[in-house]
């Protein structure tokens, strides 16, 4: 069975709009795993003062793998490009978050879904909103209509 999952990508050291760029590269690479989409490409502030500014986007993709596979897959492409796990809301080179898995509601130690922030970042529901019709509802009953109206396009930047 193919479920369409949506991930967020973000960077903020190391050229990120090419960590970005290869980190697209890298997914559509994924076994069992084909990148559908991608939206443009988003600079904005880092949610903490002093860090340099994050480059976002959202990719579509079509898998075959179960949540928690994908995310063992996103996590080592993160590794593959250099990302280093010191802090929680630190510099990185790349962040690839499943922002939302098929109409799955998942809330796992290591993973929820949808993602648990999304509603608040601008940086994830403008571009996922590119790649999703109008009337779009998220798995938990939100629709993003009403996550964009309460959040809006504030510090963001499309490249």
């Amino acid at each position: 069975m193919t479920t369409r999952a949506y991930i967020g990508l973000g960077s903020n050291l190391a050229e990120p709009a090419e960590q970005l760029r290869s980190a697209l590269q890298a997914l559509d690479n994924v076994e069992g795993t084909r990148l559908a989409a991608t939206s443009a490409f988003y600079t904005s502030d880092s949610l903490l003062p002093g860090q340099p500014r994050y480059t976002n986007a959202v990719a579509a993709v079509d898998t075959h793998l179960a949540p928690l596979a994908l995310l063992d897959a996103l996590q080592a492409i993160e590794l593959d490009q250099g990302r280093e796990r010191k802090e929680r809301w630190g510099p990185r080179t790349l962040d690839l978050d499943v922002l939302l898995f098929g109409d799955q509601v998942i809330d796992v130690p290591r993973l929820k879904v949808p993602h648990y922030h999304m509603q608040a970042r601008p940086f994830v529901l403008y571009p996922l909103a590119e790649l999703v019709p109008a009337d779009f509802h998220l798995a938990d009953g939100r629709s993003l209509a009403q996550l964009l109206e309460a959040c809006p396009f504030v510090g963001l930047e499309r490249l």
